[in-house]
C-alpha cells in the first residue's frame, strides 16, 4: 500500500503530533550508520504495541518535532557499493515490507521510513534482532518477555484483511480484478451492472469502501488479480514454474511465471505443468498408450497446498515448482507449522484460514487435512516411491519422485514409503500388514522375507510398531505409525 503525496503529509503530521518519541516512531535529524538495526527494532517495537507500521523519520527533531531538514540520502550506496535500499532489505530477515518516502516539505526536507510490523518472528539484522526500550536501541535478546510476545502474539490484522491497493474509483477496481472469474467459478449470474457487481465483492471482502474510494484486499487480489505485479506488495508472490534438464540445475530449459491470481490461474497452472512431464509408454488390453509419469490429481493437491500453507510475511518469494527429470519439487515460503512426520492424519493449521476456505469453495482444493492423504494414496496407486517432506529454515518442500522399481529404491526410500503406507491406512480404518505392504511394493507372496525385512528396519527407526506386542504371531502381525 504505497501512499501518495497527501497521505505522506498528513501521516507526518500525525507522527509529530505524538506526545513524545514511542517505542514505535523514531526521530533523527541526520542519517545513522545503524540503520538497519533501527529497522529491525522499529518492526519488532511495532509488533509489541499492536501497530500494523513502525516509523523512522530524519529530519525532525527529536524532544520539539519540529522539522529542521536532513541531508540523508536513501539512494545513496552501501557496503560493496549496492544501492542502500536494495541492500537493508536483503539483510532484514524475513524481509519485511518497507518504504521510504522522501517529503520536500517548506519548512525542510524529510526522510520517512514505513516499516511493516514483525508477524510471530522478530526481524533481525545480519542475524541479530533489536527492539526500542524507551528511547533506546537494544538487543533483544536482552529482553527475552518482549522476544516472547513477539513469537506468540497474534497478528492486529490477517493478511487477507489487509489492503493490497486503496483509493480507488470502480472502473479501477474492475480493471485490476477479473471479476467475471469469481461469478464463473461461484456459478454465479453476473449481475447486469457496476454496483451488482461491486456490492458482491464487498460482501465477499474481496474490496471494501471507505467514504467515496475502494480498496481490493490482500484476499481478493491474490486470488482475482488480472496481474498480481499489479500489486506491489503482492508482485513477488506469483508462482514459478522451472522445468530443467536432467536431475540438476545446471541447465534450465525455461521458466514460466504465472501471472494470474491464484484462483483465477489455477486450472491453466496444473494443465501447464501436466504438459510438461514426461509420459510412460504402456500396454493396456493389447492397446498401446502413453501415462504421464505422475498422477495429475497429485499435482494438483501439492500445488494448492503450496498455496495456502505459504507465510506471506516471507517478503521476496512465492510458490515454486521445479521439474527435473526424475522428480518434481514444489516448494512455498514459510516454515511448516506442524511437524512433517504428521502431515497424514493431522488437523492442519494454516497460516491463511480466510484463503484456504475460499479456494475451498472455489473446489480448488479438498477439504481440511484430506490434500496429503490424496496424494499418497495417488502415489501407492501408480506405484512411486513415498513423497518427501522437507522443513528447511524459511521453507517447505514436498518431493515427487518418478517411479523406481523396489530395487533402484534405498533404504530410507523403503523405510519413509513403509511409514506412509501404515499411516494411509489408519486413515482408512485399517492397519498394515506383510501382505498389504507386498502389494504397495509390488512383491511376490513368495518374496514374504523382503517385505519382513522392510518391516524390520522401520520398526527399528521408530516410525512404526506392533499393533499388539503380546501376539507372538508374525503371519497375521499388524503395524501401526508411532503416534497411532
Amino acid at each position: 500500500m504505497i501512499m501518495n503525496e497527501r497521505e505522506q503529509n498528513i501521516l507526518l503530521s500525525e507522527l509529530r503530533g505524538l506526545p513524545a518519541e514511542t517505542e514505535w516512531v523514531e526521530f533523527k535529524t541526520n542519517n545513522d550508520q545503524k540503520l538497519g538495526e533501527y529497522l529491525s527494532a522499529l518492526s519488532n517495537a511495532a509488533c509489541i504495541h499492536d501497530k500494523p507500521y513502525g516509523y523512522l523519520v530524519f529530519g525532525i527533531e527529536d524532544k520539539t518535532h519540529r522539522i529542521v531538514g536532513t541531508d540523508f540520502d536513501p539512494n545513496t550506496k552501501a557496503k560493496g557499493n549496492e544501492d542502500l535500499i536494495p541492500w537493508l532489505a536483503r539483510l532484514l530477515n524475513p524481509r519485511i515490507h518497507f518504504e521510504c518516502y522522501i517529503l520536500n516539505h517548506f519548512e525542510g526536507r524529510v526522510v520517512m521510513f514505513r516499516i511493516k510490523a514483525a508477524t510471530n518472528t522478530p526481524v533481525t539484522f545480519q542475524g541479530l534482532a533489536f527492539i526500542r526500550i524507551g528511547s533506546y536501541k537494544k538487543r533483544l535478546s536482552e529482553y527475552p518477555e518482549k522476544e516472547r510476545l513477539i513469537w506468540t502474539k497474534k497478528p492486529t490484522v490477517q493478511f487477507e484483511n489487509e489492503i493490497a491497493r486503496e483509493n480507488l474509483k470502480v472502473d479501477d477496481v474492475l480493471k485490476l480484478l477479473d471479476y467475471p472469474s469469481y461469478f464463473d467459478m461461484m456459478n454465479l449470474p453476473l449481475p447486469s451492472n457496476k454496483e451488482g457487481i461491486i456490492e458482491k465483492l464487498k460482501q465477499e471482502r474481496l474490496i471494501s469502501k471507505e467514504n467515496s474510494v475502494y480498496s481490493i484486499t490482500n484476499l481478493g487480489a491474490i486470488l482475482f488479480a488480472r496481474e498480481i505485479e499489479r500489486f506491489e506488495t503482492l508482485e513477488r508472490k506469483t508462482i514459478r514454474v522451472i522445468i530443467y534438464d536432467g536431475k540438476n540445475k545446471r541447465k534450465t530449459i525455461k521458466e514460466q511465471i504465472d501471472k494470474k491470481g491464484y484462483a483465477v490461474g489455477f486450472e491453466g497452472l496444473v494443465d501447464y505443468i501436466d504438459d510438461q512431464l514426461p509420459t510412460n509408454e504402456i500396454i493396456d488390453s493389447a492397446l498401446r498408450k502413453e501415462v504421464k509419469m505422475y498422477p495429475k490429481l497429485a499435482i494438483r493437491e501439492l500445488v494448492a497446498n503450496a498455496i495456502i500453507h505459504q507465510d506471506f510475511s516471507e517478503r521476496g518469494t512465492g510458490p515454486m515448482i521445479e521439474l527435473f527429470s526424475d522428480r518434481i519439487e514444489i516448494t512455498n515460503p514459510g516454515k511448516p507449522l506442524i511437524n512433517t512426520l504428521r502431515f497424514v492424519d493431522h488437523n492442519p493449521q494454516s497460516r491463511n484460514e480466510k484463503l484456504a476456505h475460499f479456494m475451498r469453495r472455489l473446489n480448488i482444493c479438498e477439504e481440511r487435512g484430506s490434500g496429503i492423504d490424496k496424494v499418497l494414496f495417488e502415489c501407492e496407486f501408480f506405484q512411486l516411491p513415498a513423497p518427501k517432506f522437507i522443513e528447511g529454515e524459511n521453507y517447505t518442500r514436498i518431493i515427487l519422485y518418478s517411479h523406481k522399481t523396489l530395487r533402484q529404491m534405498d533404504k530410507e526410500d523403503k523405510i519413509s514409503a513403509t511409514y506412509l503406507h501404515a499411516c494411509l491406512k489408519v486413515v482408512s480404518g485399517e492397519n498394515m500388514t506383510n501382505q498389504s505392504l507386498r502389494e504397495r511394493f509390488g512383491i511376490e507372496e513368495k518374496n514374504y522375507s523382503i517385505a519382513s525385512r522392510i518391516l524390520s528396519e522401520t520398526i527399528k527407526s521408530g516410525l512404526i510398531k506392533d499393533y499388539d506386542p503380546e501376539s507372538s504371531s508374525k503371519k497375521h502381525a499388524k503395524y501401526v505409525p508411532f503416534w497411532a
